[in-house]
């Protein structure tokens, strides 16, 4: 499985749509949440995805600067669209790659829906917030400190 890794500028068309098209599958039909995708932060971002063998994108998240003053850097619309392959881990191992190397990231955050607390655990990400609701899904805040960025400030 091939990674790409774009920035919304240099996305084709037909890569747009079916970004948006596999986002809009899962989230909206399939998690029946029906909300504002579209939300001006996808042009401001790094896109990563793949394609399955019938030409759609089986995977995809976004990484764009949350606070550049503090060096927060966020993940999200993380989306799968085949399950159990794999492919959500190797993405969000990717994201958070560009997280560090495209945005220098000090912190990564993101929101996540409480089932899959354990899949950014995986990667190291940890709960810092009570459960919450988003569009009507219980969510959770959820940071990893870069520890290569705090071994190179404070050389620990």
């Amino acid at each position: 499985m091939d990674l790409v890794v774009k920035h919304f500028n240099e996305l084709s068309t037909t890569e747009l749509y079916e970004i948006l098209k596999t986002r809009f599958e899962i989230f909206v039909t399939e998690q029946e949440c029906i909300y504002q995708d579209l939300d001006d932060k996808d042009q401001d971002a790094i896109h990563v995805f793949c394609w399955n063998d019938q030409g759609r994108v089986a995977g995809c998240l976004r990484v764009f600067m949350k606070d550049a003053e503090n060096g927060v850097v966020q993940i999200g619309r993380v989306v799968t669209l085949e399950h159990g392959k794999g492919i959500g881990g190797k993405i969000l191992h990717k994201g958070v790659e560009v997280a560090i190397e495209r945005f220098n990231a000090k912190k990564i955050y993101l929101e996540a829906q409480v089932y899959a607390i354990g899949y950014y655990a995986k990667e190291g990400f940890e709960v810092v917030s009570d459960e919450f609701m988003e569009d009507g899904i219980p969510h959770v805040k959820m940071e990893k400190v870069i520890r290569e960025w705090i071994s190179k400030v404070f050389g620990r």
